[in-house]
């Protein structure tokens, strides 16, 4: 039986340490001072105060009628690991303010700030400035404040290089201009949004595929995607916020729907009323080569995909029918590929699915 009074390692001359259990206070200092200037640009005229406080502090100014504040949280999952194998981390923080700010827009809601949570296994100040400068980039993408956040070193938890992250944001809508199924009516127009790419959601089917029954190199280049596979996989998550509030607000939207995780069905889905349902047309657009690639490289069946990944749309709009021609202007005119991805009907009967795919896609 071990003796508690002779322990397995010797005592660091002088007694334990925080620094000799794996945290560093000093580096965690560090990283403060070069992740200042990122939040200092990720700011709004209503943040009170700076970095460093316990808490963030939000004037909300008057002007509101009946306001409501609307509150996500997420993350950006495995896409992490690509970042990590790449060992570039200047993107990913993007990608977690656009899986927040985009499920605040939904609502009509327009992104205030966030508050973002890096758990790491070491502090390396520089690689937290670089994922903090992402964040903070997403943030000014947005028109989102970074209002705080911690950075939380965990020794023998997480292995050195690893890292996740999650952040909460608050947006705020006025109870009369609220978007939602609600609203939704037959003969409305589904608009469809071009997404950037795989955004943040199937990674772990993406990586298992292309990585690891491909057997793709990640700085290896591939000619459909013009650049390396990891490039292809790092493209960051179109953040849509200002766009979403923008077509709000010169346009009759019924509803948004951010396309993430379970695919574009099962979202729109949520938000269509009972007895209605959406007819979505594969015939109206191509999914991007990385969808291809994925789906051949894994013989992966198309019901997997469209479960999976966002097929190549990544926000959804939900229109009056006659404000559909000025919807598309509003978005061309902000540089958004958006069309007419189909209409909404009424169920042949209440329990009917929501949202349902026809037709093929064209050369996928």
């Amino acid at each position: 039986m071990t003796d508690p009074a002779q322990p397995d390692q010797p005592i660091p001359a002088g007694g334990a340490s925080y620094a000799d259990a794996g945290v560093s206070i000093a580096e965690g200092d560090r990283a403060v001072e070069l992740i200042a200037d990122h939040v200092r640009k990720a700011t709004r005229p209503e943040v009170v105060g700076g970095i460093g406080g316990f808490a963030g502090l939000f004037a909300l100014k008057g002007g509101y009628r009946e306001p409501l504040l609307a509150a996500a949280s997420d993350g950006v999952g495995t896409k992490i690991a690509v970042a990590q194998a790449m060992d570039k981390h200047d993107t990913i923080g993007i990608d977690l303010v656009a899986m927040v700010v985009d499920d605040l827009v939904v609502c009509g809601a327009e992104p205030l700030f966030l508050q973002d949570y890096i758990a790491i296994g070491k502090v390396v100040p520089e690689k937290v400035a670089e994922i903090v400068g992402g964040i903070a980039e997403g943030c000014a993408q947005s028109g989102a404040a970074l209002l705080g956040g911690e950075t939380a070193e965990h020794p023998g938890l997480m292995a050195p290089d690893a890292y996740d992250l999650s952040a909460t944001g608050v947006g705020i809508v006025e109870a009369d201009q609220l978007l939602g199924p609600d609203h939704v009516r037959p003969g409305d127009v589904v608009l469809g949004m071009a997404a950037s790419g795989l955004h943040s959601n199937g990674y772990s089917l993406a990586r298992k595929v292309l990585l690891d029954i491909a057997r793709m190199p990640l700085d290896g280049q591939v000619e459909e995607f013009g650049r390396t596979l990891g490039e292809e996989m790092l493209e960051p998550t179109r953040i849509y916020a200002k766009d979403c509030l923008a077509l709000a607000a010169e346009t009759r939207v019924r509803t948004f729907c951010h396309v993430t995780g379970g695919g574009l069905a099962a979202n729109l889905a949520r938000v269509m009323p009972r007895g209605l349902t959406a007819e979505l047309d594969r015939g109206t657009w191509t999914p991007g080569a990385v969808f291809s690639l994925i789906a051949q490289r894994g013989r992966v069946e198309r019901a997997e995909m469209e479960a999976t990944f966002n097929m190549g749309v990544g926000m959804v709009a939900v229109v009056a029918p006659e404000d559909v021609d000025r919807a598309q202007a509003v978005l061309t005119a902000r540089h958004v590929d958006a069309w007419v991805l189909g209409t909404v009907g009424k169920a042949e009967d209440a329990d009917a699915d929501r949202a349902q795919m026809v037709g093929e896609h064209p050369r996928f």
